[in-house]
């Protein structure tokens, strides 16, 4: 069996930037066991799997297909970056003749639709709701050492913990942040939460002018650091949105990679979320 595969990073226009995922149109459904294989195999944040709902179509003429997304240890029920890498392949490779593509996924259905420089993705959005940081203290602690903690949130949609740091913390606060993902996994082992993110409102001063900065730490699906993650702002543009008073927000999620999201809240209640990506690697896997 032969496999194509393509390695893209996501959420930016540069290589080596942004957030790599390996995308693989199939043919036809795998098992389980082989997509986790693959997935260990590739060893990135996320490994896409794009198969045809209806067997008459192609990947050319195609507008619906269905997308499952693996970490290199489990699945996971919502993922932009991937998203956004298997819109790219459809339209980038292999030359997909539709405006706008939907994926079938465990988040229901997502349209991509391509736009001048990149692809703006429809996505769900996902409100926090405040708690008592005493409820996740060791977290916390873990997370951000004794950094000035401002508010801390949980959305209970994707079971993700919201830290957003003082006001009164420089971008050097989160960018030098130095996180023992060991030490943080071993803080929380009840299946409470898969990831901690932590957040902090824009400076006026900096340039580009982001509305707010954030980091992702997953090691409780096997990803130490996600480098851009896009389904994050299905939350951080619901609560960021309240906070700024905006509807359209420019945000930065500064990991050592790093990558740009364009977000914009729609009056019925989902969210744009936009990005580039940009090919690394095109192959073939042998089975």
């Amino acid at each position: 069996m032969e496999i194509p595969v393509y390695t893209l990073d996501s959420f930016t226009n540069l290589p080596f930037k942004g957030n790599p995922a390996a995308i693989c149109p199939l043919l036809q459904e795998l098992s389980d066991d082989l997509y986790y294989k693959i997935a260990a195999e590739m060893n990135l944040s996320e490994t896409a799997f794009i198969t045809r709902i209806n067997p008459s179509d192609s990947f050319t003429t195609g507008s619906r297909f269905r997308l499952r997304w693996f970490t290199p240890t489990t699945e996971v029920d919502l993922c932009s970056h991937a998203t956004l890498a298997s819109a790219a392949v459809l339209f980038q490779h292999i030359k997909n003749v539709n405006p706008t593509l939907v994926f079938e996924t465990k988040s229901g259905d997502l349209c991509v639709t391509q736009k001048e420089e990149g692809y703006i993705m429809d996505f769900p959005l996902n409100p926090p709701t405040r708690v008592d940081p005493n409820d996740f203290k060791d977290t916390i602690k873990a997370a951000v050492g004794h950094l000035p903690v401002q508010e801390v949130l949980f959305c209970y949609n994707t079971k993700k913990l919201l830290i957003r740091l003082a006001d009164s913390c420089d971008i050097s606060a989160l960018t030098d942040l130095k996180v023992d993902t060991v030490a943080l996994e071993n803080t929380e082992r009840s299946g409470r939460f898969c990831a901690v993110i932590v957040t902090m409102k824009g400076s006026p001063d900096c340039q580009p002018r982001y509305d707010f900065y954030s980091r992702d730490f997953s090691p409780w699906v096997g990803v130490p650091e996600d480098p851009v993650t896009g389904s994050n702002h299905t939350i951080l543009g619901s609560y960021w949105s309240e906070k700024l008073g905006k509807k359209k927000m420019l945000a930065y999620q500064c990991s050592s990679r790093g990558g740009e999201l364009e977000l914009e809240l729609r009056d019925d209640g989902r969210i744009n979320i936009a990005g580039q990506a940009i090919t690394i690697l095109q192959g073939t896997i042998k089975l």
